[in-house]
């Protein structure tokens, strides 16, 4: 069911921004434009709004949620909806806002490596203007030709540059958000040094726009690596968890270390068994010695081993990771780096788990069943992880997130605290 939100309360919501800073609000019934339509109607809620709002500076928003937080209208953030599915879905929305038009960078400190930029920044534009002065973001996301850094930050997700880099929070230097009555607040800041704020940044970073909507954020940067090369290592159980231990105990230093599921390996024709992969990035010796060292160790366990370089490198990285994130039903999991080979051996589906951190993603097919969730879940939780259902029809079943202990109810306070007239929707 749709509500039907009337147009007078729309054109009202329109002149009340308009007086104010003079410019037009634009509202969209997203429905009748293809984009949306593709990526909103995905989103399996019991009430769903029929318009989506699109505000194109911080000034605008801020006035958009100071009328929405006069009339108590619920609002539903977001960027370009590539995640919309993910995780709990609220009741009733009033609204979708999306930031998407906010793109812009602000503040680029190329010395210093930072650079500050608007939430509704596509990742992939951001990539494309650092390349261009010889740096990157070690982010690499779900869906990066469409996802916005707001949106990024907001599910703190990040994918196999973790191992090098750490997750999204590592390289948060500083945010700015609006609150539900469209007042800005600012933690950290652009300086490498400055610390300040830093719990603030960490409740942003995957809140799901639960305690208002990011605008700005700032960003450490590293050199672009000039060389790199993956190896794919394929075999035994047993011989895996070897090597998986070996690496984590080495100085070896790979931008990417994780395991791979069955499935994954079979689709892309890398071997037989269970795998990992390793990227080396950086000064063509250091990776080859590196390299070499993981041949060495593969040889003595009778591991098979693929190299990838150059086009065919970059064409394993785009094509591989995908696979663990569009299925009908998607996980997000953490466990013991010690038993995540475990949980991967079970699995008869596409899973990809960090080596070190024992966080990652496993995607499943339609004849999934609900109770296989569960077990999965119950098997993380006993190795001190957890299990949170991203995309999933069995959420009425499963509840999503998967914590334990008091962890919701202190959230819910935090929200309480943060948005008091629950303009933004409740995805706890």
């Amino acid at each position: 069911m749709k509500i039907n939100f009337s147009i007078p309360s729309l054109t009202q919501i329109q002149e009340k921004v308009r007086e104010i800073n003079g410019e037009s609000l634009e509202i969209l019934e997203w429905n009748q434009i293809a984009p949306w339509k593709d990526r909103i109607s995905k989103a399996e809620m019991r009430n769903i709004p029929f318009y989506l709002v699109i505000p194109n500076t911080k000034d605008m928003l801020s006035q958009l949620l100071n009328v929405c937080d006069e009339h108590l209208l619920p609002i539903f953030p977001l960027g370009n909806a590539t995640k919309i599915n993910w995780g709990k879905l609220p009741d009733r929305a009033m609204l979708f806002v999306s930031t998407h038009k906010m793109n812009r960078i602000i503040d680029h400190a190329v010395e210093d490596l930072t650079i500050t930029v608007e939430s509704g920044m596509k990742i992939k534009d951001l990539q494309q203007f650092l390349a261009s002065k010889g740096q990157f973001l070690p982010i690499d996301p779900c869906f990066p030709e469409l996802a916005t850094i707001g949106g990024i930050v907001a599910t703190a997700n990040t994918g196999s540059w973790r191992q090098r880099y750490g997750g999204v929070r590592d390289l948060l230097l500083g945010i700015s958000f609006l609150r539900g009555d469209g007042k800005e607040a600012k933690a950290g800041g652009r300086v490498v040094k400055n610390v300040a704020g830093y719990d603030l940044m960490k409740l942003f970073t995957g809140s799901y726009g639960n305690l208002g909507i990011i605008t700005e954020v700032t960003f450490r940067l590293f050199p672009l690596p000039d060389n790199s090369l993956t190896l794919t290592v394929t075999g035994e159980k047993e011989s895996i968890y070897q090597l998986q231990k070996a690496v984590s105990a080495s100085g070896l230093t790979p931008t990417a270390a994780d395991l791979l599921s069955q499935s994954l390996i079979k689709a892309f024709d890398l071997g037989s068994g269970l795998g990992l992969i390793f990227r080396f990035q950086g000064i063509s010796e250091g990776i080859k010695q590196q390299s070499f060292q993981i041949m060495e160790w593969s040889n003595k366990l009778n591991l098979s081993v693929k190299i990838y370089e150059n086009q065919e490198e970059l064409k394993l990285w785009e094509n591989l990771p995908p696979k663990t994130y569009q299925g009908n039903v998607v996980c997000k999991v953490g466990i013991l780096p010690n038993k995540a080979v475990y949980l991967i051996d079970k699995l008869e589906n596409y899973g990809l788990i960090n080596i070190n951190s024992g966080i990652g993603n496993l995607s499943f097919s339609d004849n999934i069943k609900s109770h296989q969730i569960i077990k999965l879940r119950e098997f993380c939780q006993e190795n001190n992880g957890f299990l949170t259902t991203l995309n999933s029809p069995f959420k009425s079943q499963i509840e999503p997130w998967g914590y334990t202990g008091n962890g919701l109810n202190m959230m819910r306070t935090i929200k309480q605290n943060f948005d008091p007239h629950g303009v933004f929707v409740d995805r706890l």
